[in-house]
């Protein structure tokens, strides 16, 4: 009997050290960001809605910074509970830009918005910075839905989430591998895996060419693996492509320029994406139950990546994909919104022509987060 309490005692010892260093664990994964407090967007605050920042953890120890857009209102007294929608995107920038706008815009029509700067990105932790990961991206999106679904006006039961560019495909693949996520918009999509791995419109889709990208990688780690590349050309050949023209015309002028962000700077670090080649985001897309919608621009070259993107997940097999898969439970909940006249950046911010449809958005999430 007395070996018993022994015993009995020594596990109530060792559970109170692990609750110990669970709670210091836990309080460790928090961080404290030091966030910008003054309106630093590249858009005006609407009067239609409520503004504040907020910090939220990821299951990485990582701390994300994120705007919460909330319509005038609505607050956390308020008995009821709103369908909340998280976004992020594009790839590089920050929620200062496209990502804040449509947060504000969906907050506008009645949703609880969120707009974060991505792990190692903007006011995000995280370090080195401008870094990336297929698992940690895809965690950054929920995360978001953790932190939407333990606030007080929100039902957590009516959660969506936006992707705009190359977080187009990241919403797509959280959407497969998080059933919270009642409802998906990827937004002028890249494919940043295919593009990784296969190059534009799959002009290296093949091992050679994988396999010198690859010996340039082994080799830049060890050269600077803190190197930084990419960003937006400045000033832009007269024979550059019209798409470079136009991520000229959004991150490098006031329409949509932030020095927080990657696009408007320095760019990426060069092996910041890395894992990406070897992966594919979107293999099991096509297993996605819940609504999604796919939108894209007409004229953008980007295009390829949404509509294959869209193919996949309905057919289970699209161009530029070796993988084929079985066609979608639920195909009729699936959209593909293709945007006439407008180019890859028009869906960043509308760009002249408006091409944004913010109504058709709201309607979408409002049909599909019931």
């Amino acid at each position: 009997m007395k070996k018993l309490i022994i015993l009995a005692l020594a596990a109530l010892t060792l559970a109170a050290c692990g609750n110990k260093q669970e709670t210091k664990n836990n309080e460790n994964m928090k961080q404290e960001l030091n966030l910008t407090q003054e309106w630093d967007k590249v858009f005006p605050l609407s009067d239609k809605v409520n503004h504040r920042k907020v910090t939220f953890e990821t299951q990485y120890g990582l701390t994300l910074a994120a705007d919460l857009y909330t319509p005038v209102g609505a607050n956390n007294d308020s008995p009821t509970r709103l369908p909340a929608i998280a976004v992020s995107g594009p790839f590089g920038a920050v929620k200062e830009q496209s990502s804040g706008l449509y947060a504000m815009r969906m907050a506008e029509r009645g949703f609880v918005a969120l707009a974060f700067d991505p792990s190692y990105t903007g006011e995000s932790s995280g370090e080195p910075r401008r870094t990336a990961s297929p698992d940690i991206n895809t965690e950054d999106f929920m995360a978001a839905v953790d932190f939407l679904s333990q606030l007080e006006n929100v039902d957590p039961e009516r959660i969506g989430i936006i992707g705009i560019c190359g977080w187009g495909d990241i919403a797509l693949n959280a959407a497969a591998a998080d059933t919270r996520i009642k409802a998906t918009v990827a937004s002028t999509m890249y494919d940043m895996t295919r593009i990784s791995g296969n190059g534009y419109y799959d002009s290296d889709n093949n091992e050679e060419a994988r396999h010198a990208a690859r010996e340039a990688m082994a080799k830049q780690r060890l050269a600077d693996p803190l190197a930084m590349a990419g960003g937006v050309i400045d000033p832009v050949p007269d024979d550059a492509p019209q798409f470079v023209k136009d991520y000229h015309a959004y991150y490098k002028t006031p329409r949509g320029y932030h020095v927080r962000s990657g696009n408007s700077n320095d760019g990426w670090r060069v092996i910041g994406t890395q894992a990406f080649a070897n992966s594919r985001f979107l293999y099991y897309i096509n297993e996605i139950r819940s609504a999604v919608l796919v939108m894209h621009g007409e004229k953008a070259h980007s295009r390829y990546f949404g509509e294959a993107a869209y193919h996949y997940m309905v057919d289970g097999k699209a161009e530029g994909y070796n993988f084929i898969g079985k066609t979608n439970p639920n195909p009729d909940n699936k959209q593909l919104l293709i945007i006439p006249g407008a180019t890859h950046c028009d869906l960043y911010d509308g760009g002249e022509g408006n091409y944004i449809p913010w109504d058709t958005l709201a309607e979408f999430f409002g049909k599909n987060l019931k």
